[in-house]
């Protein structure tokens, strides 16, 4: 059920259906030269859609801003604080929380540390605060990378390369430009530096040349099942 395509009426018969809700939560930021801006949000929210497809859940309208701090000087990436990120998923939590929903998933389409620190921190007060929500936070990208490493044939593949180029160009390759040269990015271990790109300047991690929309919809496909795993588990009190 998705909850932006639903009228009032529909949404309360819903909830006799179901108390869970999965939100995707995206960013919007540089993928090389050849993937959308939008490539964290569109594979968060299309697991989602197919996972609704399974089994009676809500899925959330995706949030499309996120923490970006490696790519933060690479053209296109917006981002936001920290703070802001977690205000905002424990407001839209909350208010989820009042209109009746007990189970929630926060799945970040986006693999940074930071954002993600800041879900986790999100989920942990809130369950301080909410007494009957269950709470889980997970990284898309984690589950496509573990789930999907008998596939990927790139060691280490991370951003914009195999995993995500398969992936968009399974759902929308008519949003793929080509490709972008194999890179892995040179930041110094344990120092902050200022120009990020002059360390990481073509926005890959990985080799996007390996990529296929074949392997895209496999990977997929075993996301959404290790998803439905995570989603039982959850409304199951584990």
């Amino acid at each position: 059920m998705i909850l932006y395509e639903m009228t009032m009426p529909e949404f309360e018969r819903g909830l006799k259906k179901t108390r869970t809700v999965v939100i995707p939560f995206g960013v919007l930021e540089q993928h090389g030269s050849h993937l959308p801006l939008g490539t964290d949000t569109m594979q968060a929210e299309d697991v989602c859609r197919h996972l609704a497809a399974r089994r009676a859940l809500f899925v959330a309208p995706p949030i499309h801003y996120g923490v970006c701090r490696s790519t933060a000087h690479h053209p296109g990436t917006i981002s936001i604080s920290t703070d802001t990120l977690k205000a905002l998923a424990m407001e839209i939590v909350k208010d989820l929380y009042r209109q009746g929903l007990r189970c929630f998933v926060l799945l970040s389409g986006h693999a940074g540390g930071t954002h993600n620190a800041a879900l986790l921190d999100a989920g942990e007060t809130l369950l301080k605060q909410l007494p009957e929500a269950a709470i889980a936070v997970v990284t898309e990208y984690d589950l496509a990378a573990g789930e999907g490493r008998g596939i990927i044939e790139t060691p280490g593949d991370a951003h914009a390369g195999e995993i995500e180029t398969s992936r968009i160009l399974n759902s929308r390759p008519h949003l793929v430009k080509g490709s972008s040269p194999a890179e892995v990015p040179s930041f110094p271990r344990g120092l902050l530096v200022r120009d990020k790109r002059r360390h990481w300047p073509g926005g890959v991690h990985g080799d996007p040349s390996k990529a296929t929309a074949d392997k895209g919809r496999r990977i997929e496909e075993l996301v959404v099942d290790a998803l439905e795993r995570l989603v039982i588990l959850l409304e199951e009190g584990a």
